[in-house]
Parts: structure tokens; C-alpha cells; sequence
């Protein structure tokens, strides 16, 4: 059985079809997904999701680019959600110098406010990193013996980096880009990391893998996903698929109810 870390139900691309990814999905032996939320709206939307469908579970929280308008009434929706029971974790967060203009100083205010409040809750991490890791590693420092964990999602980083983010008790997820024939980058760092440090992901609807770019991805492709990542570390795909399942359900252990 396969786990997708990180999608979007409620992305315009796909929440009309939900359903229909749904029943997609499953019937590729994908077992669990996680409905990740960049805002207010898409958290609340991704927690409806959980409770229509027994194979979603969701993450909560405010993702960069809408870090200008995060206050204190967003920061208490956001803490209501955690507490739902198919939450299971705050996601996604961080810092993302990619997309410019950027504010940096109000992206890392908003990654700060959301791991405190990560710390307060005890719940894992989704980190969105982009262009921006050693903000993130700078910040995240000071949350080493803090934070309950969590995953670099869509890690693109450096072996280097990575080796910083897994001492500060980071996993990392891996979608469609470790599938491209240009992401010598990214098949180096999934060589390198232990095989229990990493997830699947799609982050769909976007970044559909090899074979599939240009098409609207959904999760019903991570068994091509897993069957490139299990190439990379000598493993058959059904075992790799077993050992990032049980990855999943130590970083999020909500995932086991």
C-alpha cells in the first residue's frame, strides 16, 4: 500500500472532481493521503475532505505567500484545526524567496508564529522550502529540541542541507521532480539519505512525473513516484512502499487511527 504526503484536494484544478480522484487512487493501492492546507480556507476545505473520505487526512496552516495576512485570528483557526482528529500536522509553512516580489520579514515572522505554535500543540511539520534554505535551517535551529518533527516537502535542497534539516529532526518527501531526467540534484540527496528519513508525495495537481508533465497530477500516480525512488535505493517498490509507510505513520502518528 502507497501514502500520498502532500496533495491538494482542494486545489481549483481538482476539487470539483474529488470524488473521482478519490476512487482513482485507491484503486491504485494508494492507501492514505494528506490533504495539505495553504490557508485558512484551503485547511478548512481540506478538513471537510477528511470527513468525506475515510482515506484522507489533512494538514493545517499558512503557507508563505500568504503570510502578509496572517494575524491572530488566522494563528486561532489554524490551532482549532490541529485539534481535529484526522489533522496531522501544521502545513504548510515556511519560506519561499522563489515567487518575487517576497517579504521576507513577514515570511519568517509567519513560519515563527506557526512553530511556536507547533511547540504549544506538539504536532509535526509540513516545511514548504524554497530558495530559501538557509533562512529556513537559521530559523528551524533554534526549534531542534522543540519541535515533534516533520518533513521537508518536495526537498530540492543539497545533500549538505539536508544533513543540517535531518539533525534538526526533518524527513523529507520526495514527488514527480525526482522522476525528471534533469534532478541529478535531487537522485544524489535521495541516494544519500537513510531509506527511513523518506516519504512520497505528489503535491498534486502540480509537478505530475515523468512521462506525465503537462498533465494535472493526482495521487494515483505514487506508485510511479515510489518505483523511481525504490530504483535509487536497491529496494523492490513493494518493499520501498512499506518502509515509507511506516515512515509516514512515525512522523505523523495521527495516521494510525
Amino acid at each position: 500500500m502507497f501514502i500520498d504526503t502532500h496533495c491538494h484536494l482542494t486545489d481549483d484544478k481538482i476539487k470539483d472532481c474529488a470524488a473521482a480522484v478519490v476512487e482513482s487512487y485507491l484503486s491504485e493501492n494508494v492507501e492514505k493521503v494528506i490533504d495539505v492546507g495553504c490557508s485558512v480556507k484551503s485547511s478548512l476545505a481540506a478538513r471537510d475532505n477528511s470527513r468525506i473520505y475515510e482515506s484522507v487526512f489533512f494538514a493545517a496552516g499558512v503557507h508563505p505567500s500568504d503570510s502578509e495576512g496572517f494575524g491572530g485570528a488566522e494563528e486561532k483557526e489554524i490551532e482549532k484545526l490541529l485539534s481535529d482528529p484526522k489533522c496531522v500536522a501544521l502545513g504548510e509553512i515556511g519560506l519561499d524567496y522563489y515567487w518575487k516580489p517576497y517579504d521576507d520579514k513577514a515570511q519568517k515572522e509567519c513560519f515563527v508564529r506557526q512553530l511556536e505554535l507547533a511547540v504549544k500543540t506538539r504536532m509535526p511539520v509540513a516545511l514548504h522550502v524554497r530558495d530559501a534554505y538557509k533562512d529556513a535551517a537559521d530559523i528551524l535551529k533554534n526549534y531542534r529540541d522543540k519541535l515533534v518533527g516533520g518533513i521537508m516537502h518536495c526537498y530540492s535542497g543539497s545533500k549538505e542541507m539536508s544533513e543540517i534539516f535531518s539533525d534538526y529532526g526533518m524527513s523529507f518527501s520526495f514527488g514527480g521532480t525526482s522522476t525528471y531526467k534533469n534532478a541529478k540534484n535531487v537522485r544524489e540527496v535521495v541516494n544519500y539519505l537513510p531509506a527511513d528519513l523518506i516519504l512520497t508525495e505528489t503535491d498534486s495537481p502540480y509537478l505530475a512525473p515523468e512521462g506525465l508533465r503537462g498533465t494535472v497530477n493526482e495521487p494515483k500516480n505514487i506508485p510511479l513516484i515510489a518505483a523511481n525512488l525504490a530504483s535509487i535505493k536497491g529496494f523492490a517498490t513493494e518493499k520501498f512502499a512499506e518502509i515509507v509507510m511506516e515512515n509516514a505513520k512515525r512522523v505523523f502518528p495521527k495516521l494510525n487511527v
